[in-house]
């Protein structure tokens, strides 16, 4: 079992080292660096087309999540935008409505929590998505000069400790975002499953959990150089290889054999070979040997002339006696 299990990881790792090359990634997936490729896009919704399945295990909406005590629930989508049409949507021009990846309505109105990515990061062991500008946030930062008057007045207190709001300067609109941290999980029966985590005090920033077998990482389509056939082919081929030298090192180190009985399982390999060997040997050589002279059979019609006579002739040698008896 130790060998097999080991030949499994060599054919495992030498497919991968196969699997290396510079075709591109597609959108919506990453390679780790131990070689693993996460591809998101088995989890993403595409609009339907002629309003008709693709697929029977295609979603007809997109991914949803409850908000539980923040008041709205939200609806997402991965790499994609959602499906949903959406209008009038709050601080997002119109053109860009129909990138919206994630958003959720409250009194009425449409908030966008972020515009479509198909950029996956992993940080660490974590396979994050994130998306960014979405409606304006509640609250924005503004920055004004220092007011020289205020500055006397105060001279013994620190600038930046003035809770006063600013007055005038440049205004900086801050956007809406969300973070999806991806985990494995191989057991769920579903596709993906998407929870709402939590969000910032400032409601900026959007916290997503998102548990999938997408998320587990494996060698994709376009970096597998060995198909399922060529990947047999290396296991067996690592399996035989490994028989053959753990066989010949123990045959000759424990057993302390020499010549050909160093093979492993020599006698029944040399008992099957000399058998199948006679039987090849002896078929071949029979049809290249040349057929000997005056051995061939005779036609069937001539043996039964020779017959015919010869029965004429005892017939006609006992008619010859039966005469002279009675004479």
């Amino acid at each position: 079992m130790r060998v097999l299990h080991y030949t499994l990881i060599l054919a495992l790792c030498f497919s991968s080292a196969q699997a290396a090359d510079s075709k591109p990634l597609k959108p919506c997936t990453i390679t780790s660096k131990s070689g693993l490729t996460f591809d998101l896009n088995t989890i993403a919704v595409q609009p339907l087309h002629d309003g008709k399945k693709a697929h029977k295990s295609d979603r007809e909406d997109s991914w949803h999540a409850s908000g539980y005590d923040y008041g709205s629930n939200f609806t997402l989508n991965f790499c994609a935008p959602v499906i949903e049409e959406l209008e009038k949507v709050v601080g997002v021009d119109e053109h860009l409505w129909r990138n919206v990846s994630a958003f959720y309505t409250r009194r009425g109105k449409t908030y966008s929590i972020g515009q479509t990515s198909t950029a996956p990061v992993l940080r660490g062991r974590k396979l994050v998505l994130n998306y960014t500008g979405g409606s304006p946030c509640e609250s924005s930062t503004t920055r004004r000069p220092i007011d020289l008057l205020d500055t006397a007045k105060n001279s013994d207190d620190d600038e930046e400790d003035d809770p006063r709001p600013p007055k005038g300067g440049t205004k900086t609109v801050r956007r809406k975002s969300t973070i999806i941290s991806l985990l494995c999980d191989r057991e769920i029966t579903v596709k993906a499953t998407v929870a709402f985590v939590g969000a910032s005090e400032d409601e900026c920033t959007y916290f997503f959990e998102s548990r999938s077998a997408a998320a587990c990482g494996g060698v994709s389509e376009e970096q597998q150089a060995v198909g399922p056939a060529g990947v047999f082919g290396i296991i067996a081929l690592i399996a035989a290889a490994v028989y053959l030298v753990g066989g010949v090192a123990y045959q000759r180190t424990v057993m302390h054999q020499r010549g050909w009985k160093q093979l492993p399982n020599y006698s029944m390999w040399a008992s099957m070979a000399s058998f199948d060997m006679l039987i090849i040997l002896t078929s071949s050589c029979a049809r290249l040997l040349p057929s000997r002279k005056g051995y061939n059979q005779l036609p069937t019609h001539t043996a039964r002339g020779r017959g015919a006579t010869r029965a004429e002739d005892e017939n006609r040698l006992i008619d010859q006696l039966d005469e002279e008896w009675d004479d």
